[in-house]
């Protein structure tokens, strides 16, 4: 049992499992197939990330093509601010974002669909995200928008960025060819090209 909205910005959806406790402690259902989330195919694939210093950045990736991803992430341990920015072409919402604060104590998750960069910071040290994903990692196909584009205008934590080599170097939204085109009658209204441009 879970309460699931759509965001403004959708079909992302923001989940809160319910917890069901007692002296000794709780129990929640952190998943259902039967939960509506998943337009096609199935997880793949549950992942597990640690990041050690408080304001370790990651993102904003995707991949695209036949290996295009849907994730739903929660965290174990610490806190994120979680971010996912739509990026198919002709959205109503193109460049926007949506922003959720997931905790460990609080059980708060974001399914981010296809169509969509994402990424977090870390607002904890120690900090644990589970993820799953709809489709395995692709080298071939992925690609990264730059997490502090003033255009998106994501309101970070202040502080210095902790970021990988790559993730420094990735484009700003007005420079990115993106593989995703809005279309109502596909999937998460997201037609998926197998390379950007096309």
């Amino acid at each position: 049992m879970a309460e699931i909205r759509t965001d403004r910005v959708a079909p992302v959806k923001h989940l809160t499992p319910k917890r069901f406790g007692d002296a000794r402690g709780w129990f929640s259902e952190t998943f259902r197939a039967d939960w509506p989330l998943l337009e096609t195919g199935a997880f793949v694939q549950d992942n597990h990330a640690y990041s050690a210093e408080r304001l370790t950045v990651r993102g904003l990736h995707f991949q695209f093509g036949p290996s295009v991803q849907s994730k739903l992430l929660r965290v174990a341990a610490g806190a994120i601010l979680d971010v996912a920015v739509d990026i198919r072409r002709g959205s109503p919402t193109y460049g926007q974002h949506v922003a959720a604060e997931l905790t460990a104590e609080g059980g708060e998750q974001l399914f981010v669909p296809h169509g969509f960069a994402h990424g977090y910071a870390t607002l904890t040290e120690d900090t644990q995200v589970l993820y799953k994903v709809d489709a395995y990692y692709d080298p071939q196909r992925e690609g990264s928008v730059r997490f502090d584009d003033p255009e998106i205008g994501i309101n970070w934590p202040e502080g210095d960025a902790k970021l990988s080599d790559k993730d420094k170097l990735a484009p700003f939204l007005k420079d990115l060819d993106t593989p995703f085109v809005y279309d109502e009658s596909a999937p998460y209204d997201c037609r998926c090209l197998d390379r950007p441009g096309a």
